[in-house]
């Protein structure tokens, strides 16, 4: 006869187990979505704060700045969350970009407002930071994949 007992929150004695294990570690990716979410709403943020922010004029370099880099970093976190396994590697180009926001005041205007660089230095160290994450979970998952 066989043994059907139930033993509560214990599948290591399932036959599928090992399938079911992989099947999920696929599906996820082995890394965590919620940065690539976190990354677009940045990058959307950066794009539009000239707006917020009330920059001087709207077209002068800094302003310009923002919104290409904003799009480019909202354009980053919709490939990442699209298409994950080719894009982790441009982690590092994110937190290069997080990097230039927080610079940029000093570099394209040689006197900034408070305002504007306050929301620069956050904007770029919260992009810098998920992009470190994204890069992160990108190394974490390449080990943890068979070759």
């Amino acid at each position: 006869m066989a043994d059907l007992s139930h033993r509560p929150g214990d599948i290591t004695a399932h036959p599928d187990v090992h399938e079911m294990r992989e099947r999920y570690a696929r599906m996820l990716g082995g890394r965590a979505v919620a940065v690539d979410g976190l990354l677009l709403l940045a990058g959307l943020y950066a794009a539009v704060s000239p707006w917020t922010v009330h920059f001087s004029t709207l077209r002068t370099p800094l302003a310009i700045n923002n919104v290409i880099t904003g799009l480019a970093v909202a354009a980053f976190g919709v490939g990442l969350a699209i298409a994950a396994e080719r894009l982790l590697g441009l982690s590092w180009a994110v937190s290069a970009i997080g990097v230039w926001l927080i610079i940029s005041p000093w570099v394209v205007t040689r006197s900034p407002d408070t305002g504007i660089m306050a929301t620069q230095i956050a904007t770029g160290a919260v992009i810098c930071v998920l992009g470190l994450a994204g890069a992160a979970m990108g190394m974490r998952s390449s080990k943890a994949r068979p070759v």
